[in-house]
């Protein structure tokens, strides 16, 4: 397996509209997890925190030179392995133990992590039989109709469960831009996960297709349109109809 440096590790895409897409190249795409952050007047929010093989604090320091909050979409250990990093840690109730007693079946790690999942490893290798999320205790949640005000942008709290049980999406009205998390990006779906719901699926994807949504960045792979939202979601439901 290839070896590159720490610090080749993240690579940043900036947005015009002050978010930017972090992720880790070196991770297979289906694995490889959106981290969003969004920059606000008082303070900066990231959601997501990727797999914690390589610290994002000591890599991208500009994260943490202003105030930030770390939102978990859900406590796949995709998503929150660093979130140990970060003082200000929200989720939803629904997998707080997760987050606060991760461990390798109810983050999956247990089953994905692998060979399969890289294209190559930071130069400290992986030993996989101690890979393991560390535990980082929300220091707050976050239910349906709750606000995370960043000063001049809100972003409102959607419960969008059934890839998981306390998944959640955070919609900008003011921009229709939406943060999907895993209930929908522009790929291979996971719905089969230990606890996971189909009906609750449909309900998340019938109520993201009634939004006035322009823009989508999920939890994976490349952002896109709300007009392509809702034709995933219209095949989806035909899918499962």
């Amino acid at each position: 397996m290839k070896i590159v440096s720490r610090d080749q590790w993240f690579e940043v895409k900036q947005f015009s509209d002050g978010i930017r897409l972090i992720h880790e190249p070196y991770i297979r795409p289906f694995y490889r997890c959106n981290l969003w952050h969004i920059q606000g007047r008082d303070k900066d929010l990231l959601l997501d925190s990727g797999s914690g093989l390589v610290s994002l604090r000591e890599q991208l320091p500009w994260i943490t030179e202003r105030p930030l909050v770390a939102v978990a979409s859900h406590c796949h250990f995709d998503h929150i392995a660093g979130h140990h990093e970060f003082p200000e840690r929200l989720v939803h109730p629904a997998e707080a133990q997760i987050l606060a007693e991760p461990d390798g079946d109810n983050t999956l790690s247990k089953a994905f992590v692998g060979d399969d999942m890289f294209e190559a490893h930071p130069d400290c290798p992986l030993c996989y039989a101690e890979y393991q999320v560390k535990a980082a205790p929300a220091t707050g949640l976050i239910e349906e109709g709750d606000v995370l005000d960043l000063g001049n942008r809100v972003l409102q709290v959607l419960h969008t469960p059934g890839h998981s049980p306390g998944g959640i999406s955070l919609f900008e009205a003011a921009t229709e831009t939406l943060f999907s998390g895993d209930i929908i990006y522009d790929g291979p779906l996971i719905e089969n996960a230990y606890h996971s719901n189909l009906d609750d699926y449909a309900r998340s994807l019938q109520r993201l297709r009634a939004l006035p949504i322009r823009t989508v960045h999920g939890g994976h792979f490349g952002s896109f349109s709300g007009e392509y939202l809702r034709k995933m979601i219209d095949e989806w439901q035909r899918r499962h109809a």
